[in-house]
């Protein structure tokens, strides 16, 4: 019979959730890094760097072997004793993970053989190099047809840190996947870093004892330099997707999200800075703050380190047994049993009538708990006992309450390096209900070598001391290791899940919102709406090939006359020629489609050939009471809103998503288990940066739709809508100045997002509103001192295209040098001319002749050969359109199936396949095999949309389940 190991529990009570805690060890293997341009003073230091970077690759190769049992850490030079604190030595950069930007918890140990990197196929670079081009879809942030080769910009030197390079990232449900792509090795437009002097008043601008772009550079994996970049450009107003799109050798060519994780971080530091500052001043008023103590708190790298030494001096808190120690001056002791042992005499100390110095043994116990307070606030202790977690098992358990619910959590135990993210949030919510009790566990060979190190090296006496002297220190070892130590690890442990966990389910929210609101919209068919029910009817709402309402009605499809109203419909059917009927998933649906279906089987709308589908209607009520669709629809009862809302999601899912709250679309897990703030500024920028790399036409989008274009707000978008209703559409991007609020920056964030449709010009030429003439005056804004500017009211081609305004002149430049002209965009003529003067004469060296960055120019040759009207949408799949209806007694074991991604979450996926519920594919069954290298990518993986192949694992009609396996993902 196995032993079973003796643990530690700490039961943890409310906690917070705080920032990231550098100083735990973090560990990196180190890259194998290709030729990388990078500037001549960077190489001649990493040639006078080179030998002792050999070495360390050396010793960490030798560590990467696992023995059977922990290594004890290496012990530090008893003799150093610094009751100063200092700043903490930096960290080794760990190995990235998305949807943890926090280091390395204790007891989790990165996996570095697991994680495969997925390299671009030779082929692909051939035709990235400039051999042959074609047109092309936008470069958006989730869509790359290419990785990069790492560009090793100007990098700022930083001691004890060397760049990483951003990676492409892996996605597997089991497996932390790597944070980055791959930034691309062009040798023009390179990179630009900011001036010493600049740079180096940036990394002190926080006040505290770390520097800001190492640190940002480490919880993050980002380069040094890159990370300068983004803060200068965050700083100065720039929005991500403006970023991502326009501005690529400043951010090493990184996605959205990555960008958004680098200013989710800096902002957390910035916080923790202010904060901090915020302490300080308080303790300051209050008398008790020490130079000492001032260099703890601006050592704190983490809210939870800041809490832990802030506490004992908190307003309102029980004075704690150290400072009452040092009140009754017994700090002298403390230091003299440690310094000078040999001249200590505790009889000394000792008052009689004073409460704590009565007796040698209360002055004793007063020293115990100085100790105590300086051994839990030491960094090199902390560091050592947080090492001695990460070689040991340290395990999180949750056991029954006394009520019937969480019954998979009722005893259970995991490793914190294994728990899924979802299981955490599970524990979590089952604690905040009072139905779990949770604890860790942390091995008592832990307290042991921990008891040893301090005894026999850390707080080692610096000369002879009598065994009563020793047995004092023991005890306070002891002491703080339960009292201090031990709660303060738990409460890391905890929160560091909780953060890493919340991170994951909003980044699974992230990727479902973005697959929902790109799904290609269904045009130029007239669309059937139907908001199922029973009791109130089936609403119905006919739309017109662009959204408008041609008729609404209410049909009782599931009452006694039925045939009555099948006749009306088919009469309105037939009237309206309408082919594509979408029905709401809600209550009553499985009824209504088989009602469909049967009128389809019986070719009761012939001649019209019917399809019809089903479509998620969350949120679909609550829009339908908003004040958005009161404004929209004034007339219309809220039910039959709810049908236009319906029928509009697959007719243009994005322009009818966006006027939603992204939380009640229905995507994702936990919601209510996470940050309230952080969710919906991960998905408002999402919806931002979906809204911005499809394009808005400016002249026919709704107010809605606009607020969320990069650098436009609800004002904005406002001030837009009213100058197009007074002064007609816009004839070019150019008149956007005239409107009010439309400053220089904010029009330089929006205006390569906002497209000029000719069609739409030609539409509106035959409309009630004249040509719009502008008055000088209307040029001139006043109060800023500008100038009056003449901005012609003339149809400017480029102003179709993703070509930023502030690239015209390049893109002029380039279109005399092929032979072509702006009128011949999108056209086989113009493609013609780029490929023959790209077969002569590589994109590279094209672009060092347009005196403009590689990347500038491919962006501009993507915008010229791009049919008219593109949509990036046009290759993310439709809405399924079916004529049968499938039930799960059909269904048997082994059977091959299609189906549609309807919902991903923590643990698996859910995919419609038609039988009226959903199956489950557990992430067991999603593996790196199974998805295209192009889909390999976590932002990219079977989000809501896709279409794939699965096959039946098992069905179970009582409890209404089916497990599923996933064949591969249909393209």
């Amino acid at each position: 019979m196995m032993r079973r190991l003796r643990t530690t529990t700490v039961k943890v009570g409310t906690y917070k959730d705080v920032d990231s805690d550098l100083s735990f060890s973090q560990t990196m293997s180190s890259d194998e890094d290709s030729e990388e341009w990078e500037p001549p003073e960077l190489k001649a230091q990493k040639r006078t760097a080179r030998a002792p970077a050999a070495g360390e690759k050396k010793a960490a190769a030798k560590r990467g072997a696992k023995p059977k049992e922990p290594n004890v850490p290496k012990e530090p030079n008893a003799s150093k004793l610094t009751r100063a604190p200092k700043p903490s030595a930096p960290c080794k950069p760990a190995k990235c993970l998305r949807g943890s930007k926090a280091s390395v918890l204790p007891g989790m140990k990165r996996k570095k053989n697991d994680e495969k990197q997925i390299d671009c196929p030779e082929e692909e670079r051939a035709e990235e190099s400039g051999t042959s081009i074609r047109t092309k879809e936008e470069r958006v942030s989730f869509i790359v047809s290419e990785d990069y080769e790492a560009d090793e910009g100007p990098s700022l030197p930083l001691p004890g840190l060397r760049a990483k390079k951003e990676e492409v990232e892996d996605f597997t449900f089991d497996e932390p996947c790597l944070k980055k792509q791959k930034t691309t090795g062009s040798s023009s437009g390179h990179p630009t870093a900011l001036p010493p002097s600049e740079a180096h008043a940036l990394r002190n601008e926080l006040n505290m004892n770390w520097d800001l772009i190492e640190v940002l550079s480490i919880l993050t994996c980002v380069k040094p330099w890159v990370c300068v970049n983004i803060i200068m450009l965050l700083r100065e107003e720039n929005t991500v997707p403006f970023m991502v799109r326009y501005r690529k050798e400043m951010i090493n060519h990184m996605d959205a999200d990555a960008v958004r994780d680098v200013q989710l971080v800096y902002e957390e530091l910035c916080a923790l800075a202010k904060k901090t500052q915020s302490v300080i001043q308080t303790l300051r008023k209050d008398g008790v703050l020490t130079a000492e103590l001032e260099q703890n708190l601006r050592s704190c790298r983490s809210a939870d380190e800041l809490d832990h030494v802030y506490s004992p001096y908190k307003k309102g808190s029980k004075l704690s047994k150290a400072r009452r120690a040092k009140e009754l001056g017994l700090e002298g002791a403390a230091l003299a049993l440690i310094d000078t042992p040999h001249t200590l005499d505790l009889r000394e100390w000792v008052k009689p009538g004073t409460k704590g110095l009565s007796s040698v043994e209360e002055v004793a116990t007063g020293v115990v708990h100085i100790l105590a307070d300086m051994m839990a606030k030491d960094t090199e202790t902390l560091t050592f006992v947080k090492t001695l977690c990460e070689n040991s098992l340290v395990t999180i358990q949750s056991s029954k309450s006394d009520v019937d619910k969480f019954h998979l959590y009722f005893d259970f135990t995991c490793n914190v390096q294994r728990i899924q993210p979802h299981q955490t949030l599970a524990i979590n919510r089952g604690e905040s209900l009072k139905i779990l009790t949770v604890k860790v566990n942390i091995l008592d060979r832990v307290k042991s070598d921990f008891t040893g190190w301090c005894i026999n090296n850390r707080w080692r006496p610096k000369t002879f001391a009598r065994d009563e002297l020793r047995e004092i220190i023991r005890n306070a070892v002891e002491d703080s290791y339960k009292r201090l130590i031990l709660p303060f690890l738990t409460r890391t442990y905890r929160t560091k899940l909780t953060s890493a966990a919340e991170k994951e389910s909003i980044a699974m929210f992230v990727r479902n919102l973005r697959q929902r609101l790109l799904v290609c919209p269904v045009r130029g068919s007239v669309i059937l709406g139907v908001d199922p029910g029973f009791r109130h009817g089936c609403k119905l709402a006919f739309l017109s090939p662009t959204g408008q309402i041609l008729h609404t009605d209410v049909v009782y499809l599931h009452n006694s006359g039925q045939q009555k109203e099948a006749e009306k419909l088919r009469h309105l059917v037939t009237k309206y020629s309408c082919t594509r009927v979408v029905i709401g998933n809600g209550t009553a649906c499985r009824e209504t489609e088989a009602f469909f279906a049967d009128l389809i089987s019986r070719r009761y709308f012939h001649p019209l050939d019917v399809s019809y589908c089903i479509t998620n209607e969350a949120g679909a009520s609550i829009y339908s009471v908003s004040p958005e669709a009161v404004k929209e629809m004034p007339d219309l009862d809220p039910n039959l809103r709810s049908a236009v809302s319906i029928g509009r999601r697959v007719q243009d899912p994005l322009a009818e998503l966006v006027k939603i709250d992204p939380k009640h679309i229905g995507i994702g897990t936990y919601q209510h288990d996470v940050s309230v703030g952080a969710l919906k500024a991960a998905l408002d920028s999402v919806v931002q940066e979906c809204v911005s790399f499809v394009g808005v036409d400016i002249n026919i989008c709704s107010e809605t739709l606009m607020r969320h274009v990069a650098g436009l707000n609800v004002g904005r978008a406002r001030n837009i809508a009213e100058w197009r209703e007074h002064n007609g559409p816009f004839f070019n991007r150019e008149q956007l100045k005239l409107v009010k609020g439309l400053g220089p920056k904010t029009y330089q964030q929006c205006a390569g997002f906002i497209r000029i449709n000719p069609q739409t010009l030609k539409s509106a030429a035959s409309s009630p509103y004249p040509v719009p003439s502008v008055p000088e005056k209307s040029a001139v804004k006043k109060g800023k001192g500008k100038t009056c500017v003449n901005i012609p009211a003339s149809f400017n081609p480029l102003d179709q295209t993703c070509i930023h305004p502030e690239s015209y002149h390049v893109a002029q430049r380039f279109l005399s040098f092929v032979g072509g002209s702006a009128d011949q965009i999108g056209t086989a003529g113009l493609q013609q001319c780029v490929e023959s003067k790209v077969k002569t004469s590589s994109v590279e060296e094209l672009a060092r002749t347009m005196d403009t960055t590689l990347e500038t120019l491919k962006l501009i040759i993507d915008g010229l050969t791009q049919p008219p009207g593109f949509d990036i949408r046009q290759n993310f799949g439709q809405a399924d359109f079916k004529r049968g209806i499938v039930s799960m007694r059909d269904l048997q074991v082994g059977a091959v199936l299609t189906g549609r991604v309807d919902n991903t979450t923590l643990f698996g996926a859910f995919v419609d396949i038609g039988v009226g519920r959903s199956g489950l594919i557990h992430k067991s069954n999603i593996t790196l095999d199974k998805l295209p290298v192009s889909q390999r990518r976590r932002s990219l993986a079977l989000g809501p949309g896709e279409r794939v192949e699965v096959r039946v694992l098992n069905v179970d009609p009582q409890r209404g389940r089916i497990a599923l396996d996933l064949i591969r993902v249909l393209q």
